[in-house]
């Protein structure tokens, strides 16, 4: 078996492995194998290619765009996603518009370690894809699966994109698979993680795996309920979504990150505009609550979206 953490670094040695111009750069990721040991053995097995970093993200990902003009593929580990906001400059302003300004290609990857884990409060506790999502010229990924946490970190590293790979920390130890895949989809295809035909969940990341443990509480109801992964949100695939509503009629967008703005006000968003002839109710979304992250488990508990909540939401959209 292989966690979700192990299997970042599966793909971070293999990309070292296949790649030289890939190097890893961020705080203590040589010494002590990064704040998650994602780079645990790294700096030993790749000398000279895993590099620890000064306490500046600006610093990080600045110097990581400028290696990315003169040909190299770095990857950026950003403790928490929560810092990525003092190299936001960086990821806003110059890594997504610079192929755009000069045609020179920005292939950095930036690891950023997100959502919310029992007790971590409201400074490592935040998901910031829905911020990033706002700026053209940026991939955004969201693996929900051990198997997509592999293939879609390889994915990033190969491609000519600046890409935020969004890994949920609550993952890293909680889901594990049997192996890593030799074959994955493509950046940019959303899958059906469980199929049904009486209402949509459209999410991503670790709440796939709510929406999952909900669908198979209310599939003792004798409601079928089909869950949509998106996989990437940046870019976002639209027609699968869209065929799941026109299955089932109904839509439930959940996310975990705050309601304004985010991904699943896209997701509404973009059934109502493009699919509302195929809706047999109103478009509904679940978020956290709009307060700062608490650091209370039981507070945290009720902050975010959890399997209870995402049933009990189902059932209220499928009476309408």
């Amino acid at each position: 078996m292989i966690t979700y953490l192990e299997a970042i670094r599966e793909a971070q040695a293999k990309a070292l492995t296949d790649d030289p111009r890939v190097y890893i750069y961020g705080q203590d990721v040589g010494r002590f194998g990064g704040a998650f040991k994602a780079t645990k053995n790294l700096a030993h097995e790749f000398p000279g290619r895993v590099l620890d970093a000064p306490i500046s993200e600006d610093a990080m990902v600045g110097s990581a765009i400028g290696a990315a003009i003169e040909g190299m593929r770095p990857i950026v580990e950003i403790q928490y996603a929560d810092f990525s906001t003092p190299g936001f400059n960086q990821i806003v302003n110059h890594a997504a518009s610079l192929y755009w300004r000069t045609r020179v290609p920005c292939p950095i990857t930036v690891r950023l370690p997100s959502g919310g884990t029992a007790g971590s409060g409201p400074f490592h506790s935040q998901s910031m894809e829905g911020v990033y999502a706002q700026y053209p010229g940026l991939v955004i990924l969201t693996p929900a699966t051990v198997e997509d946490a592999y293939s879609m970190l390889l994915e990033a590293v190969a491609i000519d994109d600046p890409v935020l790979f969004c890994e949920h920390k609550y993952l890293y130890y909680h889901l594990k698979a049997e192996g890593l895949p030799t074959e994955a989809l493509p950046v940019g295809k959303a899958r059906i993680a469980r199929p049904g035909r009486d209402v949509t969940v459209v999410t991503y990341s670790a709440m796939v795996h709510e929406a999952l443990a909900a669908a198979e509480e209310l599939s003792g109801e004798g409601y079928e309920v089909e869950v949509v992964d998106l996989r990437s949100i940046k870019p976002i695939d639209t027609d699968t979504v869209l065929a799941s509503v026109a299955r089932t009629g109904r839509l439930l967008a959940v996310g975990e990150a705050w309601p304004w703005g985010g991904v699943t006000a896209e997701v509404v968003a973009r059934v109502a505009s493009e699919g509302l002839a195929l809706l047999d109710a109103p478009p509904r979304r679940l978020n956290a609550k709009n307060t700062p992250i608490p650091f209370h488990p039981n507070l945290w508990g009720t902050h975010r979206p959890t399997a209870p909540t995402v049933a009990r939401a189902l059932r209220d959209l499928l009476r309408l």
